[in-house]
């Protein structure tokens, strides 16, 4: 288990521009990437070609080596930055797999499959998923990221808050909010809207 405050002062440092500092860093915070990956790679199939060590690392190395990206208010708000390069390797992935050109249609997913995270979804669940998400986040920014670390994450809706910087009762709010919106929008088209 990292250290907190040993963690936030080598954010900082490599904020700062410290390059030896992101070399220090991951030692001190892998196993929590690792158990976010897992958490993650837990959502996909079991053949699934990714690790989640592979996904650790090259998560680890998109957001190090990101220019812009690298100021993070706290140790949260790093591990919501990882999570996201997470999931976006995994949408990457589903993407060069689901191309037609090697058979890929899509699935309607539906918010039932969304509501039971402990089970697989497949690639076409998770575009349709991300397509929702960034259609979403078109409307409401705020919401789209609370999904996103609810879902991707794993946070909880009150870790979410903090991380927005948004009171826990507004959270809450949003999330239902998005629960809604998602009941509408993934909604099988044969079903009247």
């Amino acid at each position: 288990m990292e250290s907190f405050q040993e963690v936030t002062q080598i954010l900082h440092q490599v904020a700062a521009g410290n390059d030896q500092a992101a070399g220090d860093l991951l030692p001190l915070v892998y196993e929590d990437l690792r158990k976010q990956a897992s958490q993650q790679m837990a959502l996909e199939r079991v053949n699934h070609t990714l690790q989640a060590t592979a996904l650790v690392h090259d998560a680890y190395l998109r957001i190090m080596g990101s220019d812009h990206d690298k100021k993070w208010d706290s140790r949260a708000h790093f591990y919501a930055a990882a999570s996201s390069a997470m999931r976006r390797i995994l949408i990457d992935h589903a993407r060069s797999r689901s191309r037609l050109k090697r058979g890929g249609d899509r699935v309607q997913l539906t918010w039932i499959d969304m509501e039971i995270p402990d089970q697989p979804i497949s690639h076409e669940q998770l575009l349709e998923l991300d397509d929702a998400l960034q259609k979403l986040e078109q409307s409401d920014e705020q919401v789209a990221e609370l999904v996103r670390l609810r879902l991707y994450a794993g946070l909880s809706v009150t870790e979410s808050a903090e991380i927005l910087k948004i009171s826990r009762t507004v959270a809450y709010e949003l999330w239902d909010y998005a629960l809604a919106w998602f009941a509408v929008e993934l909604r099988p088209s044969d079903c009247p809207r």
